[in-house]
């Protein structure tokens, strides 16, 4: 395939680099990554071994103190450069992001061109890193504070967002002064190495040294877990499921390490009853089988007040008809498969779950086969009837299962049960009355980090802080002030005059 080529992606990759140089491990085992659109093997990658990671650490440490030094608004360059290349190489990046993940490619390419906004934002954040002033109490003193770079910071992604994430991070953690090390999901491992491909040309040209963008493929009970106890990384940014980030945040903490958690979503839209349904429906079909269902932004619930449940619900039903379902790379279809055949299963078995506790399957539901299905990760997305309390329901699933609740009273009711599940990521609420949404905004409503109205769950804009409450962490991702978490905060206070008075007027005479 053209796009392979065009990335410098080989049937066979090595799982370590510093930017600049490839590892040569070959002795480690290698993961096959196959496309959930045909099941046919893209390629394969060399797992790094712990001297690989031991050499990227090594790097990362040289050249932070040479980035660290870099004026900001330089580092911006390079990061403006980086967005340059990243249009150059946006279709071919867009269709391989498409074939190994399996998002349509549409989604694809505007993944790629989400990284190519978050390095446009991060080149105006390299000059706007303030700090804030302070009067002293104190006569003839100056009060400041600022923000320095921590060191490696390090990103573990996840697959249904295969570059974007990375960039979120890297980007601004890089405008900041850090260097970075990646750790990309298992499952689409060839997207990593393409980007480590395209970062190579910019620090060739600006001769700046090995060791500020990293990569490292490697199991995560060795590689991964020799990361969360490593010292020497002061930040780790994990995209991922909540049992995985219990389990990181744990080691994290406890070596006073810091972390960033995007974890899971049971986003939910409330429809009132003076809700806008022709925007509404497009939206909550969108929300729901875009990307197959497996954003953590994708629409799961949707609560409907009585006088428009039932219309709701045949709106929904003839959309869900009417979805075109084959391979993404096809742009007159709608969705593409699931990652694999392990989350198809985990498709089906939570829709047998949903029946058995009490719910109704009101269409979709089963693995697609024959012809472009072949792969066996192609579903007929599902739609459900049930009621919140359902243990089910209170999860996430991470497929394109739909789950219709009703409820009769006001809005308060209707966030009553919005809120009423683990996870706090994003909501939304579809009404065409003010009392209705600025309550859903208030301190009273949503318990979401993104909370949104008339417009669906997911399709976050970069210039917003990005995540969640409760068990989806509370870390926040790119825009708006996000960057603070990437550098350490600084009180500093200048005496310039010729005495030595104490704060709180406290006296001490020697």
């Amino acid at each position: 395939m053209d796009f392979l080529q065009a990335l410098g992606i080989n049937n066979k990759n090595f799982g370590s680099s510093t930017g600049l140089e490839w590892g040569s491990t070959n002795d480690q085992g290698e993961i096959q990554s196959f496309s959930p659109v045909s099941g046919e093997l893209i390629g394969s990658v060399y797992l790094a071994s712990e001297s690989d990671y031991e050499h990227v650490i090594k790097k990362a440490e040289e050249a932070f103190q040479v980035w660290r030094q870099v004026p900001g608004p330089q580092r911006g360059e390079i990061v403006r450069q980086l967005g340059i290349k990243l249009r150059e190489f946006k279709d071919p990046l867009g269709h391989l992001v498409s074939f190994e993940m399996g998002k349509s490619l549409q989604e694809g390419l505007g993944e790629v061109q989400e990284m190519i906004d978050i390095c446009d934002f991060a080149v105006g954040q390299s000059r706007q890193m303030y700090g804030f002033t302070m009067h002293s109490e104190r006569p003839e003193h100056r009060m400041y504070d600022q923000y320095h770079p921590l060191g490696i910071v390090t990103t573990v992604s996840a697959f249904n967002f295969p570059v974007a994430v990375w960039s979120w991070n890297a980007m601004i953690a890089a405008v900041c002064g850090n260097v970075n090390l990646w750790k990309p999901s298992s499952k689409v491992p060839l997207t990593a190495i393409a980007c480590q491909n395209i970062i190579r040309d910019v620090l060739k040209a600006n001769k700046l040294p090995e060791g500020i963008f990293n990569l490292i493929v490697g199991r995560g009970s060795t590689i991964g877990e020799k990361m969360l106890h490593d010292k020497r990384i002061p930040l780790i940014s994990i995209t991922g499921s909540t049992r995985v980030g219990r389990h990181a945040a744990k080691i994290i903490a406890g070596r006073f390490g810091k972390s960033i958690l995007e974890l899971g979503g049971n986003n939910a839209i409330i429809l009132t009853e003076n809700a806008n349904l022709k925007l509404a429906i497009p939206a909550i079909v969108f929300g729901a089988v875009g990307t197959a269902g497996q954003r953590c932004t994708s629409t799961r619930r949707v609560i409907i007040h009585e006088s428009i449940y039932k219309k709701v619900k045949t709106a929904l039903i003839k959309a869900y008809g009417g979805l075109k379902i084959g391979t993404p790379m096809d742009e007159n279809n709608h969705l593409g498969p699931l990652i694999d055949q392990d989350a198809a299963k985990t498709f089906v078995e939570a829709i047998d779950a949903v029946q058995k506790q009490g719910g109704k399957l009101l269409c979709g539901g089963e693995i697609l086969s024959g012809g472009e299905h072949e792969s066996g990760c192609y579903v007929r997305p599902a739609i459900a009837e049930v009621e919140n309390h359902f243990p089910i329901v209170q999860e996430e699933t991470f497929a394109p299962l739909l789950y219709l609740i009703k409820y009769s009273g006001d809005v308060a009711e209707a966030v009553t049960i919005h809120n009423d599940v683990v996870q706090g990521l994003s909501s939304a609420i579809f009404t065409d009355n003010l009392q209705e949404a600025e309550y859903f905004l208030s301190h009273r409503g949503s318990d979401c980090g993104i909370a949104n109205v008339n417009i669906g769950t997911s399709g976050a804009e970069i210039g917003g802080a990005f995540g969640g409450e409760k068990e989806t962490g509370g870390g926040r991702e790119s825009g708006s002030d996000a960057w603070k978490a990437y550098m350490r905060r600084q009180t500093n206070t200048i005496n310039y005059g010729t005495e030595l008075p104490l704060a709180q007027g406290i006296k001490f005479d020697i």
